[in-house]
Parts: C-alpha cells; structure tokens; sequence
C-alpha cells in the first residue's frame, strides 16, 4: 500500500500538471522530441538494469543509511522483548516467581515442552512427557553447547543428577541455540558426550519451549514439583548451593520419608563483578568495536588498528575480514585485538587453521583449529586481570564470539 501510493501520488501531480507547465515552457516545447527520445532511452537501460539485477548491485554499493536507526529499534532490549512473544499473557504465572530467590513459590502449571525436534539420550529417541513425571521432583536446564556460562553450571547439574536420580529426581536439558550451528543435531550430540552428559536432552531448535518458559537466558535452571508445578527459577550462572537445598526441599515433600545423601557442595564458582561482558562477531550484536573503517557487511574489507591501542573492553580488526550477521571470517592477514578483564577468554571457532595468541605483546601458544564451531580457550592466568589480546588467524577461520570467566 505504501508503495502503491508513494507510485500515485507523483504520477497524478505530473498528469494534472505537467501538461500545462510543459505548454508554458519554451525550452521543453522546442526539444520535446529528442527529450522523449532520451526518456525512451533511460526506460529501456532500466529495463535491462532489473533484468541483469544491477540495481541490487548498485543498491549493496551505496551506503547503507538506515543501519544505524534499524539497530536502534529493532535490536533494544524493548523492541526485543515485544517481538519475542515472551511478554504476552501466556504462562503468566511464572511471573510469579522471581529470578534466584531463597524460597519456593508457586508459579503455575509447568508449560509444556513443545516444538522439539529430536530428543537425545531418551530409549530409541522417545520424547519426555512432563505430565507422566508426576511423583518426581523436574530441574529443567536451559543451555547451549557453545555458552561457557552453560559448561560451567554443567558439572553441578551432572553432580545433581547422580546424587538424587534415584531418590525422585527427573532433570532435562532444553538445548536452546543461539548460533545456528548449534541447530545440527549431530553437533550437540557430539557435545553432549564431549561433556558427558547423560541425562535426556531436548533440542529446542524454534525456541518454543523456552518461548513457554517465557526465558530469555543462557543457562536458566527451573524447578518443577511433584505436582508439576513451577517452585523457582534461576537465571545465570551462580546459585548452586541454594538450588540445590531447594531441590532437597521439593524430594522431601514429594516423599517425606526419603533418606538424602549429603551435599555435593560444589562451589560456586562466581565471577567477579568487573568481567568483560559476553563479546559477538556478528553485524548486528558486536559492541564496542573500534579502529577503521567503519564495518561492512558480508563484504571483505581491509581494516586497521586505532592509533594509541585498545582499550578495556573494546576491539579491534586488522587484516582483511568479512562481518557477517552471525559470524566474522578471516582473509588475508587477519588479526583482531582486545583488552579484557576476567581469568580467562574463550572463543568459538570453525574452519580448518591456526590461532597465534599473544599476550601483552608476546607470543603465548598456537591453536589448531578443526571443523564445526567448538569453544577454544585461548587464555587462562589463574586470577581474573586486565590482558591486552592478540590473535593472529588464518584465511578461512570463522569466529563467532568471546566469552570470558
């Protein structure tokens, strides 16, 4: 419609008058012709311009104006949060509780766990049916296999499940993906018994049980009664001593009688206040990127380091790179610095290559790189401190984004 009348309007102004100003123009009556003949000419070279896609080319050429007001509403957090459909009036009980509270609450029936494409360590890949775990106490882990903010829960989650399977606890593994690789369900196979996990994983490829769950973070851990009702929720990393005494809690109501073995008493492994967020390579998600020119989108372009260096929490590109919307890919000569704070940094990789480190301005170790997107550790200095990071990459590589602990 709004292409229909942006058409109509300029075309009944010049029907009513343009005749009328063309008999009032000296100029236009004495070369009315050979105006005509070159307006016939401009027809038929756009014609054959939409025929050979040279507008799209032409289009890609020029500057992209609106990037920036697109980014600025469709990718804030209101914008994202209305079109996910997770603040509708759906499942709004669980509104009810309320993230890593010290207590359970009642939060409404438990959602059901729908759009799952494949089950995974389940007896011939048979679906799980919350409703026939009635009588059990259900953890329900939201993760990705690439989210090292979800591989450092897991060790707890694992220790959870040995130590009270048998005593009425059911857990299950929501695999929610946030890059599309971690969509193959040969790779979070693969990454399930990397990670030895054995408990059934649920692969939520169109995210419509964590739609019902009305979760939009990696790791989110849910706990369901006997009854099947929602009594608390977690978002992140963190928690553990207190999810599980309120897992202790829920098997003692399910079964009055039951005799716990003690704690796991795993620590909790918290992060220091100060870490570096979660940092993509990707268009639309990077943050704090510097040095120039400016980047370009699924086109390689020769990029250079700004003048004085990086600073904290900030990057940077050298070398010749092609952004993509969800994955960064190495050309010639390629480097990316960054200056970081935390213990460690991860980041996921794919391709077949080498990754140089430097640390502080010195080589520090050589990464082979090999296949599907795997999280790589690049540093680890045993306390969390400000690191300037080099890495110097091979044609080819993809980087998708840095995690750090």
């Amino acid at each position: 419609m709004a292409f229909a009348i942006g058409t109509a309007i300029p075309l009944l102004v010049f029907a009513l008058a343009g005749r009328p100003v063309a008999e009032r123009v000296a100029a236009f009556r004495t070369r009315a012709r050979k105006l005509r003949v070159i307006s016939g000419i401009l027809m038929i070279a756009l014609a054959f311009a939409l025929a050979f896609d040279v507008t799209a080319a032409l289009q890609r050429a020029l500057p992209d104006y609106t990037r920036a007001a697109q980014r600025t509403v469709e990718d804030s957090g209101t914008a994202r949060q209305k079109l996910s459909g997770l603040y509708d009036d759906s499942n709004k009980e669980l509104s009810r509780c309320e993230d890593g509270v010290d207590e359970l609450r009642s939060c409404g029936q438990a959602p059901p766990l729908a759009g799952i494409s494949t089950w995974i360590n389940t007896t011939g890949g048979n679906p799980v049916d919350l409703s026939a775990l009635r009588g059990r106490v259900v953890l329900i882990d939201f993760w990705t296999y690439s989210c090292i903010n979800c591989q450092r829960s897991i060790p707890h989650i694992k220790d959870w499940n040995r130590a009270y399977r048998d005593d009425g606890l059911t857990v299950i593994g929501v695999h929610s993906p946030e890059f599309a690789f971690e969509e193959s369900a040969k790779n979070v196979a693969d990454q399930t018994r990397k990670f030895g996990i054995t408990y059934p994983v649920a692969l939520d490829n169109t995210l419509d049980t964590r739609d019902n769950y009305r979760n939009r973070f990696w790791p989110a851990k849910y706990l369901i009664d006997a009854q099947g009702t929602v009594r608390h929720f977690t978002f992140g990393e963190g928690c553990y001593a207190q999810t599980e005494s309120l897992i202790r809690d829920l098997l003692r109501q399910a079964d009055p009688t039951v005799v716990l073995p003690p704690p796991t008493d795993q620590s909790d492994d918290r992060l220091t206040a100060d870490r570096t967020p979660e940092t993509y390579l990707s268009t639309h998600r990077i943050r704090g990127c510097t040095g120039s020119p400016e980047l370009t989108e699924d086109k390689p372009v020769t990029y250079s380091y700004p003048p004085g260096g990086v600073p904290l929490n900030k990057l940077s590109l050298a070398g010749t790179w092609t952004a993509g919307y969800e994955h960064f890919t190495a050309g010639k000569d390629t480097r990316l610095a960054l200056t970081h704070h935390g213990q460690n940094a991860n980041l996921v990789l794919a391709g077949e290559g080498t990754v140089t480190v430097l640390v502080d301005g010195e080589r520090t170790r050589t990464i082979e790189v090999h296949g599907t997107p795997t999280l790589y550790r690049l540093t680890d200095h045993g306390k969390a401190r400000e690191v300037r990071l080099e890495l110097r990459l091979t044609a080819g590589l993809q980087a998708f984004a840095f995690t750090y602990g």
